[in-house]
């Protein structure tokens, strides 16, 4: 899956972010956009402000995905992890196993800030059934690639750059019904 992955990302040419001099570059250019907590959305307290840094589409996927499952369950979702520097990853390398590496087919995809870890602590079979269900379409439109990781307790997901697009397209279908 990662060589997939890494596939799609170096066809959209999204660099691997070396350093927090690059991450600023490109957190000014709004190449990566911030995420905000919202009544639906929570951020891991270790999760330090400048890597609370996404691309666009993988913001607009998480308000959408946090929103429909705070409407079904009265909970925010947890962020652990989303915007990484090569810098960061050997670091983290050095103290976790399960770690990406920083180049290669494998190659960790939160260096590109297409890639958001979600937590699951705490989460019911109902609740992860729930996550599974709402992912399956996306994953099967090729939008997202979800994994539930086992060692960790995270869903880590990929989000295209085409999701903003289909996300646009089914809205404007919804409010055109929504007008007759």
């Amino acid at each position: 899956m990662l060589v997939r992955e890494n596939e799609v990302i170096d066809q959209l040419q999204l660099p691997r972010i070396a350093d927090d001099d690059e991450l600023v570059r490109l957190e000014e250019s709004d190449a990566l956009v911030p995420l905000h907590e919202s009544e639906s959305l929570v951020i891991a307290p270790n999760l330090t402000p400048t890597r609370r840094y996404c691309r666009p589409w993988t913001r607009d996927f998480l308000k959408d995905f946090a929103s429909a499952y705070y409407e079904r369950f009265h909970r925010p979702l947890q962020i652990n992890s989303l915007v990484r520097t090569i810098q960061q990853q050997k670091k983290l390398r050095r103290h976790n196993r399960n770690a990406g590496p920083i180049s290669g087919d494998t190659a960790s995809t939160h260096l590109t800030g297409v890639a958001v870890d979600i937590s699951r602590r705490g989460l019911t079979r109902l609740q992860r059934r729930w996550i599974d269900e709402y992912l399956l379409p996306l994953k099967d439109e090729g939008l997202v690639e979800p994994i539930e990781e086992r060692r960790q307790p995270v869903y880590h997901i990929v989000v295209y750059d085409k999701y903003t697009g289909w996300r646009d397209t089914r809205n404007a279908v919804i409010e055109s019904m929504g007008t007759e």
